[in-house]
């Protein structure tokens, strides 16, 4: 991990999964941001005094498709590089091999915070996080 933290954004309209997530990334030193709809997501992206390192994306977002953020992202350049993991539970090849077109990773739900979180180090070229030293308490 760098000195500074890498801030991650995770975009998923259900709140669970921010909620769950956030404290598992946190606890291994990712900065986190979350946005329940494409436009929230459009204003972290956009905030120059915060810069995203890498985007956790669903595709089903009330405001519209995190197909068409990520094909934004791809058309600017100043994103398109940005890394992005789609979450998703979708099945239809189409959208899975579209987003995969676009240079993103794929990581289908239901997924472990363990499995995110060394996907994520991958994708970042950062080293893997060491496990925690007591196992992190689940809640519902």
């Amino acid at each position: 991990m760098t000195a500074t933290p890498r801030h991650l954004l995770v975009v998923d309209d259900e709140p669970h999964i921010g909620l769950l997530l956030r404290p598992h990334l946190e606890h291994v030193g990712y900065r986190v941001s979350l946005a329940r709809t494409l436009a929230q997501a459009r204003s972290v992206l956009g905030d120059s005094h915060l810069p995203v390192d890498a985007l956790l994306l669903d595709l089903h977002l009330p405001d519209g498709s995190g197909l068409d953020l990520l094909r934004d992202l791809r058309r600017a350049t100043a994103t398109r590089t940005l890394p992005v993991i789609v979450l998703t539970a979708e099945g239809e090849e189409r959208i899975l091999d579209e987003a995969q077109g676009l240079g993103s990773a794929l990581l289908t739900k239901p997924f472990s915070p363990t499995k995110l979180i060394a996907r994520i180090a991958a994708l970042l070229g950062d080293s893997p996080p060491h496990p925690p030293p007591q196992p992190l308490g689940e809640s519902a």
